[in-house]
């Protein structure tokens, strides 16, 4: 869905994010899911994979810091005001730029890879790259604190659509502030558009030609170098989400929003393939046992908060299956890992590692 924008100084289309149709996910389960924190030292390079052979989980490779990276060149000015349609319909005019307010960690690392970082006066709790660490922090638990949002005085806040509680947002917008929403992103194709979107909301469009520019070139890069691997070959990989603490255990399906990242590092989705059609469903043996994958995909906090490799093969079901008894497990970041942004090839790269190198270490 195309918004224009309308700015005097610079007439120009501007695409809002709002596909019609896009599902969406659920509102507390993705909050979770993006908001979770990043396990301290651990980045997009990290890796914990299993080996079958020694029958123990090698320690993580060192890993780069937890940076997000700004364009070269000169810091973009806003060229403002622009008005454009936001994901729920609203209409939208931001006037000002000098104190934004992303809440999230995929718009804030946007934001700031775009030059904007100097303009951000707080962050959500699932903006954990080190930039972002000494901002206010202005959500409790993974809701909005609408009088700490108030209270820095922002000229624009930017959300998604999982962002809550409803009554948080509308109330910002009751006080006047500009406020834009974005629809959560949930595959590879979403990365050029999001991008781009934000960066017309924020009137540098230029800015945003740049990094789409960037990004599209890192990841045809590290799409250029996976390996060549027959369909008919391709690993089973399922993305699971673990929270020990909870006891929360779920097992992603067709709309989990990694099957776009599982599929582009040479891998079948296997939640898909065996026929989980929702976001996530709960672990039990026989959903294991149909995506019977061969390795597993999670998330590093949640592979931490269940004791690690070892932990998780106590789960029902995993030990069983041809990742569990190779011990075949990738994990990549809380905070990146379904951002769909400027870090993305990262991501992919991390995730292509794992898959292939692990089957290379159990071989």
């Amino acid at each position: 869905m195309s918004a224009v924008v309308r700015n005097p100084v610079r007439k120009a289309e501007s695409q809002v994010w709002t596909r019609p149709g896009l599902r969406a996910k659920s509102g507390a389960l993705i909050a979770v899911l993006l908001g979770a924190s990043l396990l301290v030292g651990c980045a997009p390079g990290s890796a914990d994979i299993g080996n079958g052979d020694a029958g123990t989980t090698p320690a993580a490779v060192e890993s780069a810091p937890d940076r997000v990276e700004p364009l070269e060149g000169p810091t973009p000015a806003p060229e403002l005001p622009v008005t454009v349609t936001s994901a729920d319909g609203a209409e939208v005019t931001v006037t000002a730029a000098d104190r934004i307010v992303p809440l999230s960690g995929s718009l804030a690392e946007i934001v700031w890879t775009l030059g904007l970082g100097d303009r951000v006066v707080a962050r959500d709790v699932s903006a954990t790259f080190e930039q972002a660490a000494d901002l206010p922090l202005v959500t409790r638990g993974h809701e909005v604190s609408t009088e700490s949002v108030l209270s820095l005085h922002p000229d624009v806040v930017l959300v998604e659509d999982t962002t809550g509680p409803e009554e948080a947002i509308d109330r910002i917008r009751a006080a006047g502030v500009p406020l834009l929403v974005f629809e959560t992103a949930d595959e590879l194709a979403d990365v050029t558009e999001r991008i781009e979107a934000v960066a017309g909301a924020l009137g540098v469009p230029e800015a945003g030609d740049a990094l789409v520019g960037r990004t599209t070139e890192r990841i045809g890069a590290v799409r250029a170098e996976l390996p060549d691997v027959p369909e008919a070959e391709r690993p089973r990989v399922a993305f699971l989400y673990l929270r020990g603490s909870a006891s929360v255990y779920l097992i992603g399906g067709a709309e989990s929003g990694a099957g776009s990242l599982i599929e582009a590092a040479g891998a079948v989705d296997a939640g898909a393939e065996a026929g989980l059609e929702k976001d996530f469903t709960p672990i039990t043996s026989e959903a294991l046992a149909a995506a019977a994958p061969d390795v597993i995909l999670v998330m590093t906090k949640g592979l931490t908060s269940v004791g690690g490799v070892d932990g998780l093969l106590e789960i029902p079901g995993i030990a069983e299956t041809p990742a569990g008894m190779n011990r075949r497990v990738a994990n990549i970041d809380d905070g990146v890992l379904l951002n769909y942004g400027p870090r993305t090839d990262e991501v992919l790269a991390s995730l292509a590692e794992q898959i292939h190198g692990a089957a290379k270490e159990g071989a």
